[in-house]
Formats: structure tokens, C-alpha cells, sequence
């Protein structure tokens, strides 16, 4: 959007919400002044909706916030942090948070700043970027009117990210905003500032200081960008990403020996993320993708005859999966597990496409996937990155048949979350047996021949098959 006299009118609309009538009374009435401020303006001049608005006032924000709550009444509640200075209330659909102008200075050991009361001014020239430091008066005065030092309106219109002050200053004092930059440039698909960029790579150690709740949380919303690689791309160009990540940073390179080289991992694993990133906001799916060639350094063996090789990737994979999920403070439940499922799984499918497809093998990769069946074949389309298109015709052909395989097994043996009928317990029951090995033994032997298509998947014919295997085991 082009900042105009249009937009003044358009601004002036936009601040006859009943919401900002409120706070414009309430500062009014206790003789401060009141701006609204940061990421609801900068999505106002971006033409995006934003429920969220930051006010900040030349005085206590806590009062202000409880003088807006009694002249909208309704009981309506005001929380406070009292330890920062802060105060919220909802209106309307709208989560509204106060803060009074302050200054910042900062130790060099941490984040945390030392805060003083400010003006306008001061709050403005603590802001990570130019595009987050714009304010709009709630004044009377000069209701409406844009207070933009920096020039945010004209990095917005140049889809530029710029620090309001010196970038080493602004990136050593709070480090975090250097994942704030690339986050943001990931959302925007705006280009970071030279000498932004330039200070990030210096400044990269400092990200140490930062807590990894912090940074995954950055990483995340990095990750849920409609296209991630451009986030990734930049953490690795700026060295962030061999701090943050190391197993995800070892995947850059090729190697040549012979004449023989592979491809580029690191790229690979980030095309697929954007592949899938088409088709899905599943964090956890893209968290698969990340992952689903993580172990290739570990594996990574060259043979003179078949060239480079990257044997049981899969498996090391997923049992690096825990690990990388601990360190990086991700959680450590059925999310991780899934990933691991699908980092395990994610090269069957691509197996059951290079053969004739037996409805056998296709039971087993129902079984093992379960009802994560559907977002395995996702993950093994998003895959295939040849830029060969007929390369990649054919194999998009081929999954499209075993994807019609797989329909016909399911609807046919209904295998999917699928338990085997004959229980451990029926077992002892049926044979008088205390908890055996003969027991695993039986189980077993009736889940192989029900995927393997030996016996129907019903009762009848399991119970039947377990008295022919008693008797064999008997002998």
C-alpha cells in the first residue's frame, strides 16, 4: 500500500472502532498520550488483518489500560504484569495490550534490559525493525496522524528490513531479533538490509545468550512460512543455522570422487519442505521433511562401482529423531514419534513404485504407517525433486498407482490402525498357558500370515490358524 492522503482517510476509518474511542477518552482523561504502535500498523499498511494492538502511552500503561476497562464496563477484566510494566484486556475480538514509553540499556551477559520511563521517541528507537516502529496518534489533536522516524512506510513499500538504529547495537543488545529478521523476511518475503545482514552473520554468537524456548518458537513460525526454504537459506548464509542446528547444516555440500558426486542434501531437505508446504500447514509433517534425510552425513559411503550410497539413512533417521527433538526443545510425545514414523517410513512407498506392487507388501506398509498412511505419501511426492520432468512424470505416475493399491488393500482387508483379532490373552485362555514365549510366538506367526495374505483378517480364519500353530509348536 502506498501511504496517501487516502490512506488518511482509510487510518481515520480504521480508528473510529469503538476500541480506539476508548483509549483516546481514557488518555484523555488522564492527560497522557496514547499510540497505537508496532505490528497492527505495520499489517494495517500491508493490507493484513491483526487482532492483536499495542498501545503505548507516556505514563503508567497499567492504569491506562484500567481506565479503558471501566469506561467499556461489562466486567470487563484486566490482566497485569506487574513486573513488566504491562497490562491486557479483550474488546470486541481484539487482544489489546498496554505498555508505558520506556528507554532500554542492556548488559552484555544478557537480553533482559534495564528500563527506564521514555517518551515516544525512546520507545520508538528500541524497536527491532523500522516497519515495527511506526505509531498512529489517538490524540485528539492529531487523531490518525502516522509518526514514522525511520521511514517504515518507505521500507514497506521497498520490502526491505531495516533496524531503526545502528544493526550491531540493536542485534548484540536483544539477539533474538536476529531470528525475528529472518523470520520476518521468511513471512514477508522481504530482502534484509545489507548491513543488517552483514551484522547478523558478526553478531551470530550472541544468539548463545538466547533460550532455545525462544528460538524454536522463531524457528516454528519460520518453518509454518508458506515458503519455509527462504528462512533456511538465510540462517545458513548468516551462520546461524551451524549454532541453532548443526545436524540440519551438515547437510550442505557434494562431494566428488571419481567424477561421481551426490547432490546438495541441505537443498534437497529444503525443496521438499516448500513442496510440502504446498500442500499442508501440519508442523509436525514439515518437522518429517526437515528430517527425513538427516542421518545421509552419518551414512554417506562411496562405492566404485554404484557411486555414492546412503545405506539405512532411514533407520539412523529416526533414531536420531529423539535426540535432535530434545535439544532443540520440541516435544517429546506422540509429535515426535510421528516424525519419527515418518523419517522411517519415507522410503517404502518410493521401494513399492520401483517393482511390481504385491498386495502383501502393500498390507505391511498399511500396517507399520497406520493412519499416518495418507501424510507418509505426501511426504514421499514432496520428495521427488529431479529436474528431469519426465523423471519426475513417472514417478508421480507411479505413486498415483500405488496410492489406487493402497485403496483397494485398505477397503478390502481394513488395515489401517489395524489390530490383529487373536489377543495374548485369548491365547492363554484358549491353551491354559501362563505368559510364555509360545505366546509372542503365535501372535506373531498370525499378524505374518495376515499380511502376508495367507488367512483372511477375521476371526474366524485367525482362531483356526492359531490352533494349526499350537499344535506345530507342540511338536
Amino acid at each position: 500500500m502506498n501511504y496517501t492522503k487516502d490512506n488518511n482517510h482509510q487510518i481515520k476509518e480504521l480508528l473510529q472502532q469503538p476500541i480506539f474511542q476508548y483509549i483516546s477518552e481514557a488518555a484523555n482523561a488522564l492527560n497522557v498520550e496514547s499510540y497505537v504502535i508496532g505490528g497492527f500498523v505495520r499489517d494495517f499498511f500491508l493490507n493484513k488483518s491483526c487482532k492483536d494492538i499495542d498501545v503505548v502511552c507516556n505514563g503508567s500503561g497499567i492504569a491506562l489500560a484500567e481506565e479503558v476497562a471501566n469506561r467499556i464496563g461489562n466486567n470487563t477484566k484486566v490482566t497485569v504484569f506487574k513486573n513488566f510494566g504491562t497490562a491486557m484486556l479483550n474488546f470486541n475480538g481484539y487482544e489489546v495490550e498496554f505498555v508505558g514509553a520506556r528507554k532500554e540499556s542492556y548488559q552484555r551477559g544478557s537480553r533482559k534490559p534495564i528500563v527506564e520511563n521514555g517518551t515516544l521517541e525512546d520507545d520508538q528507537n528500541r524497536r527491532d525493525f523500522t516497519i515495527n516502529a511506526m505509531a498512529l496518534s489517538l490524540q485528539t489533536t492529531d487523531f490518525g496522524t502516522l509518526i514514522d522516524p525511520f521511514d517504515g512506510i518507505g521500507d514497506l513499500q521497498k520490502k526491505v528490513l531495516k533496524t531503526p538504529l545502528n544493526p550491531d547495537i540493536t542485534y548484540s543488545d536483544d539477539p533474538l531479533r536476529m531470528m525475528r529478521a529472518i523470520r520476518f523476511a521468511t513471512q514477508l518475503n522481504f530482502v534484509i538490509d545489507f548491513d543488517s545482514f552483514t551484522s547478523i552473520a558478526k553478531n551470530k554468537e550472541r544468539i548463545k545468550i538466547i533460550s532455545q524456548e525462544r528460538i524454536i518458537e522463531e524457528l516454528n513460525k519460520i518453518i509454518l512460512a508458506k515458503q519455509p526454504s527462504i528462512g533456511f537459506k538465510l540462517l545458513f548464509d548468516t551462520g546461524l543455522l551451524a549454532l541453532i542446528f548443526p545436524e540440519l547444516d551438515n547437510l550442505k555440500g557434494i562431494e566428488i570422487i571419481n567424477g561421481k558426486g551426490h547432490k546438495d542434501n541441505f537443498y534437497h531437505t529444503i525443496e521438499v519442505l516448500d513442496n510440502i508446504a504446498l500442500k499442508t500447514d501440519n508442523l509436525w509433517l514439515r518437522w518429517a521433511a526437515i528430517l527425513h534425510d538427516i542421518a545421509k552425513p552419518a551414512t554417506k559411503r562411496f562405492d566404485k562401482d554404484a557411486g555414492w550410497t546412503f545405506h539405512g539413512h532411514e533407520d539412523k533417521g529416526a533414531r536420531m529423531v529423539s535426540a535432535i527433538f530434545k535439544n532443540l526443545k520440541l516435544p517429546l510425545d506422540n509429535k515426535m514419534k510421528y516424525v519419527q514414523k515418518l523419517v522411517l517410513l519415507h522410503l517404502r512407498p518410493i521401494a513399492l513404485v520401483k517393482e511390481t506392487v504385491s498386495d502383501s507388501a502393500v498390507r505391511r506398509l498399511l500396517f507399520e504407517a497406520g493412519e499416518d498412511i495418507d501424510d507418509l505419501m505426501t511426504l514421499c511426492s514432496a520428495d521427488i525433486t529431479s529436474k528431469n520432468p519426465e523423471k519426475v512424470k513417472k514417478y508421480l505416475a507411479n505413486f498415483e498407482m500405488v496410492k489406487q493399491k493402497l485403496k483397494e488393500v485398505e477397503e478390502k482387508d481394513q488395515l489401517r490402525n489395524w489390530q490383529p483379532p487373536i489377543s495374548g490373552e485369548l491365547i492363554m485362555k484358549t491353551f491354559n498357558l501362563k505368559p510364555c514365549r509360545e505366546i509372542g510366538l503365535i501372535k506373531d506367526a498370525i499378524r505374518e500370515a495376515i499380511l502376508d495374505g495367507k488367512i483372511e483378517n477375521t476371526y474366524e480364519a485367525a482362531y483356526q490358524f492359531m490352533l494349526e500353530k499350537f499344535e506345530n509348536l507342540k511338536m
